[in-house]
This record gives C-alpha cells, structure tokens and sequence, in this order.
C-alpha cells in the first residue's frame, strides 16, 4: 500500500549531493505550498536518516497562515533544525539571522486566486521578490533561488515542438488572466537586476503544471479538481473538450528538480522542470481517472469567475535537456503519480 512517508524515503536514496547542504540553512517561502511541503519534508526526513554523523540541515519556512503550517509541519514544530516564521513577503521580511540559501518559492498558482486575487497575484512575485532579495544581499546568501513556471513562455506560436530555456511566445499583457505570466517574467527580470548591481548568485526553476499528495484542498487547477472529485468518488467534471495538451511533473520529482537546480545549476540560468513522459491531454487524464476509480467524465461549461482564470494555451511542452545534464531524473510519471495521489487524499 503506498504512503507518502515511504516515498519521502525512497526518494532520499537517490544520489544526491545533500552533504553540500550539511550545517546550512534554508529559507523557503510560500513553505506550505504543494512544492515547498515537498522540500520541506525531503530535508527534515534527511536530517532524520542522518542522525548524528553530521551537522543538519536547518529550514527557516515562511508562510502566511500560522494554522495551516502547524498542521503541515506538525511533526517537525519542536525540531531544533525547524524554524516558522509567519509573514507576508509582499512586506519587509522579518530578520530571521543567518541564511545560506533562499528558494523563494511563494506565489498564487491556481486559476480561482488569480482571477480572485489578481493584485496579490502579482506582488507576490514582483515585491515579494525585492523584498527576498533584499533579505539575500543583506545577509550574504550564497545562493537565490527564484521558482518560476512554465507560464512565463507564454503561448506556442506554432514554430516549436517543444519551449527551451530561450523561447518566448505571446502573452496578452491587456488581460487579467496575464498578471501570473508577465509578474514571473518581471520576478525573473528582478533577479538579473540584483546579479548586475549586487553580484547575487542567482538560479531559476522553471516548473511545468504540477499535481501530487501535498496539494492543498484549496487548489483550483483543472488536474487538482479532477484528482479531488475522483478521491471523493464521484464524477469527473470537465469542462472543455480537453483537448490541451501540457506537460506535467509530479511533486516530489518536481520539489528534487528544484533542489537539483539550486545545488548545481549554473548561476544566472534558467531550468526547466518536466517530466517528458508525462505529456498528456486533459482528456487522457481524466480517462485514466474515471478508469481507476470508477466514476464518469462529464461535461460542462466554466462559470465567468473560472473562466477569467484558466490559460488560453493549448499546448505547452517543455524541453528538459538543460536539467536532465544536471543528473535529474523523474521516478513518478503520471498515470501512477494519479494513483499515488488519489489514494493520500483518499487517507
């Protein structure tokens, strides 16, 4: 039977440099999210197999919901590697003593709080970033890690299979729907800006659509909608003829591509983060859920309030050769990531 522990542990046999981490510390923003809850329990549960044979690696989490990180990070609150730290990075960032890296990974990711929260949308990426750079400058990190999307390649302009590091397709800057896209642009912007004036080492992840046990109940990506109502147990609603084909990236794997990126990536680069054998279609996805659970797809038109949040694009792969150079290989690819997946949220 699987558990997400078991796999936390598996994954923490891969080769993995986490000895260059011994003894630092980490900051991680947006903690509680799908991929920093990913982060934060690969190094808690390595200082665990780690014991004594050498310093830990200490984890400073910020996030804005005390509540919910308690009940994320119940069984790391007392440890003395572990540090929580309640705040908004769209405010000055509290002082929080020595850093070694920040992996700035908070930010609105789902189609309801960008139409919702479109404002805070995009100063999460835009000042919380100044705010996390300024943190990084002043206290000397030796790294910053900037986790960007898939998003900011914009639309496939049809001359291209798949988006390398260097492509830029088209954004609508005049819609609401473009304040995730264009601010994870600026935010990127952001980072060369403080490399040129401040000579701060910098890496960018880009991830691709990602689903996994961590998301939160709150998530309102199709992917995340169809996993729920399958793990519920009811009919899967889909509302479009899903025919968008994206890549996508489980999120443990996705979570070990970012630690990947920021352990060996070269500074100023950008990598993207997809796994290539799981390039599906909505359709597909929902099928192999219906399929594994036994329930029906049904279909049905968006409300205005979904509408104003989903991406026009309808394909949107990622070249991954940059990363995979790094050593990076995923191990969950998708029909058995949504199996994982519906069966944790089933627990």
């Amino acid at each position: 039977m699987y558990t997400y522990k078991e796999e936390i542990r598996a994954m923490l046999q891969q080769k993995f440099p986490w000895e260059k981490l011994s003894g630092k510390t980490i900051m991680i923003s947006g903690a509680t999210g799908m991929i920093g809850k990913c982060m934060m329990d690969l190094i808690m549960y390595y200082n665990e197999m780690l014991g004594k044979q050498s310093a830990p690696i200490r984890v400073i989490a910020l996030s804005r919901n005390r509540e919910r990180a308690k009940e994320r990070f119940e069984g790391y609150w007392e440890k003395e590697a572990f540090q929580y730290v309640s705040c908004d990075v769209n405010d000055e960032i509290p002082e929080c003593g020595k850093v070694d890296y920040i992996i700035h990974a908070a930010s609105n990711t789902h189609p309801l709080q960008y139409s919702q929260d479109s404002i805070g949308t995009i100063t999460s990426n835009v000042i919380g970033t100044k705010n996390l750079l300024d943190y990084a400058v002043s206290h000397k990190v030796e790294r910053f890690c900037f986790v960007s999307s898939v998003e900011v390649y914009g639309e496939n302009r049809g001359d291209v299979e798949r988006f390398d590091e260097n492509y830029l397709g088209y954004i609508n800057c005049n819609t609401l729907r473009a304040g995730y896209p264009e601010s994870k642009r600026l935010g990127e912007t952001l980072c060369n800006a403080y490399y040129q004036t401040h000579e701060l080492d910098f890496v960018i992840p880009r991830l691709s659509r990602v689903y996994g046990p961590t998301m939160l109940s709150s998530d309102s990506k199709a992917i995340a909608q169809f996993i729920k109502k399958a793990a519920a147990g009811e009919d899967i609603i889909l509302k479009s003829a899903g025919n968008q084909l994206y890549s996508y990236t489980y999120a443990l794997d996705a979570a070990m591509g970012v630690l990947t990126v920021l352990l060996k990536g070269v500074c100023g680069e950008a990598y993207n983060i997809s796994d290539t054998d799981s390039e599906v279609t909505l359709k597909q996805i929902t099928e192999w859920l219906a399929q594994d659970n036994g329930m029906k797809v049904i279909f049905e038109i968006p409300d205005a309030t979904e509408q104003k949040g989903y991406s026009t694009a309808t394909k949107a792969l990622l070249d991954t050769h940059k990363l995979q150079e790094l050593g990076w290989i995923p191990q969950t690819h998708m029909r058995e990531g949504l199996r994982k997946t519906v069966e944790s949220l089933k627990k």
